[in-house]
């Protein structure tokens, strides 16, 4: 099955896709091996990349689909993006383009953030980005235009 790529709403990246009888694979160059290349996966590769590329962030800085326990529910983040220091500063949620960014990802983020309590969150569906900054002290957030970018966090 040929890749028929979604245009989204972020620059467009040299990814390596590969397929496999009928089934294609992107490079994830965080992890250093191909992965299904699902419509999720085509969204979080390009967010990767763009953090990376127009935003300043580390690579090395970044860890894709970590794992946490919410009450006794295991479940998994898209992506974190940490300090030099070691302190999470950014969490992003990445849903597939057909996908509607709506209360219920809003709150399923919000959930992930009780566990780590990251300043910054963003959720994307590569088409709509959303970028939030929390503050924990007065239990406030402010919906930000654009992503910050690394050393403005810093």
């Amino acid at each position: 099955m040929q890749f028929d790529p979604v245009k989204l709403n972020l620059p467009v990246y040299p990814f390596k896709i590969k397929q496999i009888k009928d089934t294609n694979y992107i490079f994830d160059d965080i992890r250093k091996k191909f992965l299904v290349l699902t419509p999720e996966e085509w969204v979080r590769q390009h967010i990767v990349q763009y953090i990376i590329q127009e935003k300043g962030y580390p690579k090395s800085l970044i860890k894709l689909e970590g794992g946490l326990k919410l009450n006794t529910l295991q479940k998994r983040t898209d992506l974190i993006a940490y300090n030099s220091s070691g302190q999470k500063i950014l969490l992003i949620e990445c849903k597939a383009p057909g996908v509607k960014i709506d209360q219920k990802v809003f709150d399923q983020i919000a959930r992930y953030n009780i566990i780590h309590r990251i300043p910054l969150l963003a959720v994307t569906n590569g088409l709509n980005h959303y970028y939030c900054q929390i503050d924990f002290e007065h239990k406030s957030y402010t919906f930000l235009e654009s992503l910050p970018h690394y050393t403005d966090l810093n």
